[in-house]
């Protein structure tokens, strides 16, 4: 059996034979160009297994609204705590990063900010704008926290025409109390139906973690409910606990499992699914994206 995995850390222990990440080169020139623009990523804030094979393409996937949030889910290593006031230069030094890093699709994401009357809708779409400026050609995809299910908050990030509107529901509806308690299953849902509601045209996605002690049955059940809200792309990865504070993996869902996820999601009418231990939301969204346009 195999043991649990942390992370970035000592405790770092043997994994199934069918996760294995690799060493890449690289990294370096990535990690300078963030830094030297004061950018933080969600890649290394939440540990992500993926980091050397994204920071070498190289690639990111670009957190705003600081590095702390108000909600402490059991399965992210991102600190929980107050929040840092609001950076208005940020939105720039974001476009000008990924317009350094040479990107074509950027991804943007945040900490939830329950402290902000918006929940920073209008920092995200600040940072879409300046994102058009200096990179017009490139393709962008907002992943946002649910803005408390505020339909105002959704609206204007969706203003500023991102073309994908991505919002996790992360895990089944019975392991909420314990994944996701500040968090609500049929929230989320509605944040993804009011996206599509309010702009048709831009392109929805959602994603989950297993390996949390869900069934195979309650997976399913989650894909349809996004179905019925009009979701077109899907990702489903392997939870691998970041830290030892984390949730423990209860178990780890072997490849042929994965597949047939892939295969039911598309059954149902995704437009695109990704499905394998190590896919993550945001990990090859730009390939996501353009094979859905095929």
């Amino acid at each position: 059996m195999p043991f649990t995995f942390f992370i970035g850390t000592e405790f770092a222990m043997r994994l199934p034979e069918w996760i294995k990440t690799k060493s890449f080169t690289g990294l370096h020139d990535t990690k300078h160009i963030l830094r030297s623009h004061g950018i933080s990523t969600v890649c290394e804030e939440a540990r992500c297994p993926n980091k050397g094979e994204c920071f070498s393409k190289p690639t990111a996937t670009f957190m705003i609204l600081g590095s702390h949030c108000t909600r402490n889910c059991g399965f992210c290593s991102v600190e929980s705590s107050m929040p840092q006031p609001l950076d208005n230069a940020e939105p720039e030094r974001v476009a000008m990063a990924a317009k350094e890093m040479g990107l074509k699709y950027v991804v943007i994401t945040s900490v939830t900010r329950d402290d902000l009357l918006d929940g920073g809708a209008r920092h995200f779409a600040d940072t879409v704008m300046a994102l058009r400026k200096h990179l017009p050609d490139a393709k962008i995809e907002v992943l946002t926290p649910d803005f408390k299910g505020d339909v105002k908050a959704i609206n204007t990030v969706l203003d500023s025409m991102p073309d994908v509107y991505n919002h996790n529901v992360e895990t089944v509806p019975r392991l909420y109390p314990l994944v996701r308690p500040q968090a609500d299953y049929r929230r989320s849902l509605e944040v993804l139906r009011d996206a599509k509601r309010i702009a048709s045209s831009i392109n929805t996605k959602s994603g989950l973690m297993v390996g949390l002690g869900e069934t195979f049955a309650e997976v399913v059940s989650v894909m349809r409910d996004l179905r019925d809200v009009n979701c077109d792309f899907l990702t489903i990865g392997q939870y691998l606990r970041p830290l030892k504070e984390n949730l423990s993996v209860v178990e780890y869902i072997r490849p042929e499992v994965f597949d047939k996820y892939r295969e039911v999601a598309l059954d149902m009418g995704f437009r695109y699914a990704a499905s394998s231990p190590l896919v993550r939301s945001s990990m090859d969204a730009e390939e996501m994206y353009y094979k859905s346009e095929q």
